[in-house]
């Protein structure tokens, strides 16, 4: 199955494609859209879908998998992300692509196996588990590799419980 895992965000979007079959992950492609600042915010936003449009088209990705957005403080940041993440899976709603939301906390756990893991240790098994020599970067693209390994690894959960449930 090929996933691509989404850390959203409008000024830096990482992306990671993965292939998951018979337990194996391999990469397919990783890296990060990223607009300027000195943009007006609306240019920023269709440059997201632009990209995520040519995203979907080359990788043909069949899930994705995206970080569940929740802010406690700045209202501003959590109303300009919730827009620039609402345009970064457009493309994939349009294509009728599946979208599965998990938590930073959901992706620790399933990356480390522990739910309030350092970031540095999530790169590094992120690292590990695609044999990589470095781990990636930015850091919004290891948390997008994340996103789709954490997907991938939910989706072997999903079958164990088809099977035995």
């Amino acid at each position: 199955m090929r996933i691509l895992g989404i850390d959203p965000g409008y000024a830096i979007v990482g992306f990671g494609v993965i292939e998951y079959e018979s337990a194996r992950f391999t990469l397919v492609d990783m890296g990060a859209i990223t607009t300027n600042a000195d943009m007006p915010f609306e240019a920023r936003i269709k440059a997201i879908y632009m990209d995520m449009c040519e995203l979907i088209k080359t990788y043909k990705p069949e899930e994705m998998s995206i970080e569940k957005l929740f802010f406690n403080t700045n209202q501003k940041t959590a109303i300009d992300v919730a827009q620039a993440r609402g345009v970064t899976i457009l493309p994939a709603i349009l294509n009728n692509i599946p979208i599965f939301e998990y938590t930073p906390l959901q992706v620790k756990s399933s990356i480390v196996g522990y739910g309030r893991a350092e970031k540095k240790q999530v790169q590094e098994m992120v690292r590990t588990m695609l044999h990589l020599k470095e781990v990636p970067k930015p850091d919004d693209t290891a948390d997008a590799v994340a996103l789709a390994i954490t997907h991938a690894l939910s989706l072997t959960g999903r079958k164990q419980l088809e099977k035995y449930g």
